[in-house]
């Protein structure tokens, strides 16, 4: 699995979504924000991360919630 920059992952072992900062080789710098609103940043090895694929359409319908409020 090849990832770059800005690709959203999440440990195969669970948890949630990280976002790719930065690809050394097989070692990933990912970013995420904790739920008190703290950013986090860690290097974890590419074998322990899977990529989420983000469905376009769900985008769409988020977008179009928000024009309704």
């Amino acid at each position: 699995m090849e990832l770059k920059t800005g690709d959203v992952v999440m440990l195969k072992s669970g948890g949630q979504p990280l976002t790719v900062a930065e690809v050394k080789g097989d070692d990933i710098v990912c970013l995420w924000m904790g739920s008190e609103g703290d950013l986090f940043r860690e290097t974890l090895p590419l074998a322990t991360l899977e990529r989420l694929e983000i469905d376009e359409d769900d985008e769409d319908e988020e977008e179009d919630d928000e024009d309704d409020e």
